[in-house]
Parts: C-alpha cells; sequence; structure tokens
C-alpha cells in the first residue's frame, strides 16, 4: 500500500489519479463547523508535533492496512488557523473494494483522534 501523508498550513486541494484497478475510491473532509462547544466561531487553530505526527499516522496506516488491503491512502491535515468551512483533514483511499476503502478510512479518523499529537488548540470567535 502507497502511503502519502502531509502536515500542511496551506489548504488542501488533492488532484487523484486513480489507477485502472481501483474499484473504489473512498474521499473523507473533515470540515471547520461555524460552531464549536456552542458559541460562533470564525476558525480553528491546530498544532502538531509534526515529525511524530506524520511517524504515527505512517504507523497507523500500516497497521489498518493489513487488516484492510488498500491500493494507497493520502492523508492531508491543515495546521495553523483553518477558517469555518475549509478542511481540516482530508483522506483519500484507494481500494479493489469499497469495503476495504471505507473501513480503513474509518477506522484511521478513530485512531487519528486518539493517537496522533493533533491539537485543536483553540477557536477563533466570529
Amino acid at each position: 500500500m502507497t502511503v502519502d501523508i502531509l502536515l500542511q498550513r496551506e489548504p488542501i486541494v488533492l488532484k487523484t489519479d486513480v489507477p485502472p484497478e481501483a474499484g473504489a475510491v473512498v474521499r473523507f473532509e473533515g470540515r471547520v463547523r461555524a460552531d464549536e462547544q456552542g458559541r460562533t466561531i470564525r476558525a480553528l487553530v491546530y498544532e502538531a508535533y509534526q515529525p511524530m505526527a506524520e511517524r504515527q499516522i505512517e504507523k497507523i496506516l500500516r497497521e489498518l492496512g493489513a487488516k484492510h488491503p488498500c491500493l494507497s491512502v493520502r492523508v492531508r491535515h491543515r495546521l495553523g488557523e483553518v477558517p469555518v468551512g475549509d478542511a481540516a483533514i482530508v483522506i483519500e483511499t484507494l481500494a479493489s473494494h469499497r469495503s476495504e476503502a471505507f473501513a480503513l478510512t474509518a477506522a484511521f479518523m478513530d485512531r487519528l483522534k486518539q493517537d496522533v499529537p493533533i491539537w485543536k488548540m483553540k477557536a477563533l470567535d466570529a
């Protein structure tokens, strides 16, 4: 499985070339909502210990790839200020079959939140 990870400060843009063996492309975008814990916001601020976060993301993806064989997975996560409506994370998983792509993507999001040193530092009021 090919793994491509990038933590970045600029907006996320992914262009996908889908190989003929990919019968499924699953794309998840986690976007910043206008409401954070009952208050209206204009942005969230994310910080990370980047080298460790990237290593941990790769480790998780490799573990999940052993359970849910996929062709490739790309993860992009924003750092810094992310305005309402923008994607904070994009995961794109290519697999031969949809069940594996969905399973890997869902399991990864669960693990990301608990195991990767990326922190939502604060919400900026609207």
